[in-house]
């Protein structure tokens, strides 16, 4: 055996970080790095875009249902959700808003989450009522 030939044992030597050695190291690496969004220096596209609008957060899309549609229920009928959805006047999840426009002849008990004043009239013109839930203060 020659002094050339001995080695440490596998894995009980780490080898030590060669700093300042260039890129192929993988410690070091030329400067800093740049932000993605930024732009060479000229102005941000966030900045040359102008603003447009408002998005109201509390904003609430109802599907409108008109007084007049309901007017081939029957008698006493209870109108809500279900019986909207099986007669096809509505065909999405979400909240629904009573509209007057149209007439009803037949007492009916309706069921949505908003009603205009005319709509409610309209119902209760016609001998039925419409219940709404209550609104939270």
């Amino acid at each position: 055996m020659k002094l050339g030939d001995l080695h440490a044992a596998a894995g009980s030597a780490k080898a030590r970080k060669r700093r300042g050695k260039g890129a192929a190291t993988g410690l070091g690496g030329p400067g800093g790095k740049i932000p993605a969004w930024f732009e060479g220096g000229q102005m941000p596209i966030q900045r040359r875009v102008p603003k447009r609008g408002f998005k109201n957060p509390g904003h609430v899309t109802y599907q409108v249902v008109q007084v007049g549609r309901l007017a081939n229920a029957p008698k006493g009928a209870v109108v809500d959700r279900e019986w909207l959805k099986a007669q096809r006047i509505v065909r999405r999840p979400g909240p629904i808003k009573l509209l007057a426009g149209g007439d009803l002849k037949v007492a009916l008990t309706v069921k949505v989450d908003a009603a205009s004043a005319g709509a409610k009239a309209a119902v209760e013109k016609a001998g039925g009522t419409v219940e709404t839930p209550a609104v939270q203060a």
